[in-house]
């Protein structure tokens, strides 16, 4: 729910902006159309960066890494005692 809330502050924010642009004349007419494309490529940018940095600083498990291998090591020999081949051990 919080992310929610931040994109539509955000969003609200940028229209707002974008507004004010548009009546106060600051940038000239013909570029003010550019602008929400500017916001959008802006905003995909950010987003690539934040899933970046998250798989920058993804945790590691060794625990559950050592559970899984457990897990795989139980499941093929089950299927072995089933008769099924699963491959190389």
């Amino acid at each position: 729910m919080k992310h929610i809330v931040k994109i539509l502050s955000l969003l609200v924010a940028i229209s707002a902006f974008w507004i004010g642009l548009l009546q106060a004349t600051i940038i000239p007419r013909s570029h003010t159309w550019l602008l929400p494309i500017y916001f959008v490529v802006s905003f995909g940018c950010y987003g690539l960066l934040m899933v970046g940095v998250g798989l920058m600083q993804f945790p590691t498990c060794p625990q559950e890494a050592v559970l899984l291998q457990k897990d795989i090591t139980e499941a093929k020999e089950f299927f072995k005692h089933k008769g099924v081949d699963v491959g190389s051990d």
